[in-house]
């Protein structure tokens, strides 16, 4: 991914990434799926913790525009390239910047089921997908703005960047945290 991607560019690497997550995430034996290493999350609160945020994320594409403008404001810059996001993220997570509150996953239990939250993941990356396919025109992403727990506001294309470098990010931790 690089500079500013279009409408379709975005609903593509959208769906790669979710696709890639859960590729890889299907091929983790269950008891590992569920294992919490030490300290760390284990894959599968990885995964709750990104259906939350694609959640959190998604209601800035299904709120009526006026709404999101009455309650958030109007952009004050021009949308950052997903290398300029991608880069500041990068720079909150060196000073110290984590999730909080209801982005904090509770341990899953193996009973929840993995394939059911591989689908629940899947399916807020397809309602996000979706809402920016059919809600959304050219430039529109770049004149609105929604609230971001560590980035502060940022534009909706930039909420795009953001989810789909942060799925990447889990899933680098996810194999990352997993046993050799």
């Amino acid at each position: 991914m690089s500079g500013h991607l279009s409408i379709p560019e975005m609903t593509a690497g959208l769906e790669q990434a979710a696709a890639e997550l859960v590729h890889f995430c299907a091929s983790i034996p269950d008891p590992i799926f569920f294992l919490r290493p030490g300290d760390k999350w284990s894959p599968a609160q990885q995964v709750k913790h990104l259906v939350t945020s694609t959640k959190a994320a998604t209601l800035a594409y299904t709120l009526p525009k006026w709404v999101l403008r009455w309650r958030v404001g109007k952009p004050n810059r021009p949308s950052r390239t997903f290398e300029e996001l991608v880069a500041r993220y990068k720079v909150k997570l060196e000073q110290g910047g984590r999730a909080g509150g209801a982005f904090i996953p509770d341990p899953v239990p193996a009973g929840y089921g993995k394939d059911k939250l591989l689908g629940e993941f899947s399916a807020a990356m397809g309602k996000m997908s979706r809402a920016l396919q059919k809600k959304w025109k050219e430039p529109q992403p770049d004149a609105y703005i929604a609230p971001h727990p560590l980035l502060g506001k940022i534009t909706l294309r930039e909420l795009v960047y953001f989810t789909i470098y942060h799925t990447g990010h889990h899933l680098a931790g996810i194999r990352k945290g997993l046993p050799a």
